[in-house]
């Protein structure tokens, strides 16, 4: 089975096991200006789904319009069943939706314990129990909880945001370049917790730039052009479609190795 080429008005199949589902998003920064022309993506219950696409393809657009950081000019975000477009960010953490930034994505002043903390605000007497969790899948933040995220490494600090956005128990976590800057060694260590998060029953939509490793982890992907979801398949079919291929891999490619 080959990689589809997604239609202008393409409407992802909705299902019982739909998590996230964006229909037709347009959206843009500036009035009049549009970034997303009419993208369409699904991830269900459990997926991890990749977004790659060409540098200015719209990718960390989509991911910000989703958390209502960018205005929505027409189009539909809906969570599990209820439409969340253009809700603010606040609101949507707590229904179900994490997001963790490219950047500034730690309070640089707080301990890691205190950054997890602001990942609860909002029910501050669940967090023992979140705590506990996180730790399961980051160890090294239990162990090292009063240190300043300020003093951490680039991939720690990851860590530490990866974690603060699982405070709430997300349905979804959003991920915005987690391996962006990171040697290659903290590349591969990023994928690796992003793959245990999702085994732990996350679904999770990563926009990377590093696109054949993205593609090596992720259940399906879509590829991102022009504002628009222009290709989609498993990550494994859209390795091995030629367009894709030709038309993206090789470029991007070029920017990660």
């Amino acid at each position: 089975m080959s990689a589809t080429s997604a239609a202008p008005s393409a409407q992802p199949a909705f299902d019982g096991d739909s998590v996230v589902k964006v229909t037709d998003l347009v959206a843009g920064y500036i009035p009049g200006v549009n970034i997303l022309n009419g993208c369409s993506i699904e991830a269900r219950k459990g997926e991890l789904i990749g977004i790659i696409g060409p540098n200015g393809a719209g990718k960390s657009t989509l991911l910000k319009a989703m958390f209502g950081l960018v205005k929505v000019h027409s189009g539909s975000v809906v969570v599990r069943g209820q439409d969340i477009t253009g809700l603010k960010a606040n609101k949507l953490v707590s229904k179900g939706v994490g997001f963790v930034p490219q950047n500034n994505n730690v309070f640089a002043a707080l301990t890691i314990e205190e950054n997890l903390q602001m990942g609860m605000f909002q029910r501050p007497k669940d967090f023992a129990k979140r705590f506990d969790f996180v730790s399961e899948l980051f160890p090294e933040l239990a162990k090292r909880r009063a240190q300043r995220a300020g003093s951490l490494s680039g991939g720690e600090r990851q860590m530490v945001a990866m974690g603060r956005a699982l405070m709430m128990d997300p349905a979804v976590l959003l991920l915005d370049e987690p391996s962006a800057g990171l040697s290659p060694v903290k590349q591969d260590e990023t994928f690796l917790r992003v793959h245990e998060i999702n085994r732990a029953g996350v679904s999770v939509i990563m926009v990377e730039q590093n696109a054949r490793r993205c593609l090596q982890i992720c259940d399906r992907a879509y590829v991102l052009d022009q504002g628009k979801d222009a290709y989609t398949g498993t990550g494994r079919e859209l390795m091995k479609d030629p367009k894709v291929i030709q038309l993206y891999l090789g470029t991007l490619a070029d920017t990660v190795e």
